[in-house]
């Protein structure tokens, strides 16, 4: 943008620019078609656009600011290969990112903030991802995952063989107060289509969803929230926050009805509401009236958050709770989810963050390629078991029957069934 080739009286070399787009995207190793529109693509696809622009300029300084906080493994791979090979050339990176094993693995030197302020820069040779995150947040990595113990309750989610047709079928589970279940698998395994078709944000094709016992209306957010429920959505600045309205505003949306008289908001209410969870939440803001847009990742999804525990839900469903959010925030986000489920929430968590699944879950739901294939108790889940089963290699299934119990069966990598 602003600096396409120019042919004769000025005018855009069209041809120009899909090879010099078309060459960017085979150097990053992905297929993109260059007249495609950005409006429309995945999270992903937009990032990778992002970069492919950084790398056209053909800088010797390059900045890269969390910019594998939407990609795949392989696309990060891919990523990483690419960063070095500009090292290689020459080229300085400056690498900004919350994932401490991608620092531990593509960079030489660490410089640590925290609140603004510098704390250290060292090689990291010979550092520990504990040791780093001392320096983050000031206490150590397990404090990251402060998973309460709770007293399971009766069931609060049941979802029946819930089917979209070439998205996933035949999805059964259950989740109940008092715990937090890990929905996990590799990114395109069906985890966010399934949260949202639970919400009814996307109609399902078949099955059914029950909330303490009564049928939802399938399709329908308004029915999903009048029965308890509330979705975290995984990209919180485009489906979960409106970026133009302030923060007292964005927390006031999900109960305007309460809000409001004679079809009008009551400011002094809406301000007191937004107020009262910002303490709750710890949120760092200058002014509620300041737009969410202002604030930091962290505390914007913090916003999302008080907007729909403000519903006083029965089942929160949140999708990438932590995605792009700094380690200290991250923690703050685990306690709360981790005190509302000991408070008898029912938490139903979307995650590909395998150290998250594994720290703050009860039972992991594993699925692969549209299905739920396993489902691991905590006491047994570990990062090979989650793996074997997310990548296909070991798969459990069976629905939950009406007695709660789950089918399970195993199959090991070379077929044979256990």
């Amino acid at each position: 943008m602003g600096r396409q080739p120019r042919r004769a009286l000025g005018r855009i070399d069209h041809k120009a620019v899909r090879t010099s787009t078309a060459a960017l995207m085979a150097r990053l190793g992905v297929e993109l078609d260059p007249d495609r529109p950005a409006r429309g693509l995945s999270i992903a696809d937009q990032q990778i656009v992002e970069i492919a622009k950084a790398l056209s300029f053909d800088a010797r300084v390059l900045i890269m600011d969390e910019p594998t906080a939407a990609l795949t493994g392989s696309e990060t791979a891919r990523l990483f290969s690419v960063v070095e090979t500009l090292r290689a050339e020459g080229a300085a990176v400056l690498f900004i990112s919350h994932r401490l094993e991608e620092i531990f693995e593509l960079c030489q030197r660490v410089t640590t903030l925290r609140d603004g302020r510098w704390v250290a820069s060292e090689p990291l040779s010979g550092l520990t991802q504990d040791a780093l995150v001392r320096r983050m947040v000031g206490r150590d990595l397990a404090e990251l995952y402060p998973k309460q113990d709770s007293r399971v309750g009766e069931t609060a989610l049941s979802v029946r063989r819930l089917t979209r047709e070439g998205v996933f079928r035949d999805v059964s589970f259950e989740v109940r107060r008092g715990e937090i279940v890990a929905l996990a698998g590799l990114v395109g395994a069906g985890r966010t289509e399934v949260a949202q078709a639970v919400f009814g944000v996307d109609r399902a094709d078949a099955g059914e969803v029950r909330v303490g016992g009564a049928v939802l209306r399938p399709g329908s957010p308004t029915a999903a929230m009048d029965a308890g429920l509330a979705l975290v959505p995984e990209d919180r600045r485009q489906r979960g926050l409106v970026m133009e309205m302030s923060i007292e505003r964005n927390i006031g949306l999900t109960g305007l009805d309460r809000l409001g008289r004679a079809g009008l908001v009551r400011r002094a209410l809406e301000r007191g509401r937004a107020a009262d969870w910002a303490v709750r939440l710890q949120l760092k803001y200058g002014s509620l009236a300041d737009h969410v847009g202002v604030l930091s990742g962290g505390n914007q999804q913090k916003v999302v958050l008080a907007k729909w525990l403000a519903t006083e839900p029965t089942v929160l469903i949140v999708d990438e709770p932590t995605r792009g959010i700094d380690v200290g925030t991250k923690a703050e986000v685990h306690r709360l989810l981790s005190s509302l489920a000991a408070d008898g929430l029912a938490v139903l968590m979307v995650s590909s963050d395998l150290p998250e699944v594994l720290g703050m879950a009860d039972r992991v739901l594993v699925m692969h390629e549209g299905r739920l294939v396993a489902e691991i108790p905590r006491a047994e889940a570990t990062e090979e078991s989650v793996m074997a089963a997310a990548t296909g290699l070991a798969a459990a299934t069976g629905p939950t029957g009406d007695d709660g119990a789950t089918g399970v069966t195993g199959v090991t990598a070379e077929g044979t069934r256990t």
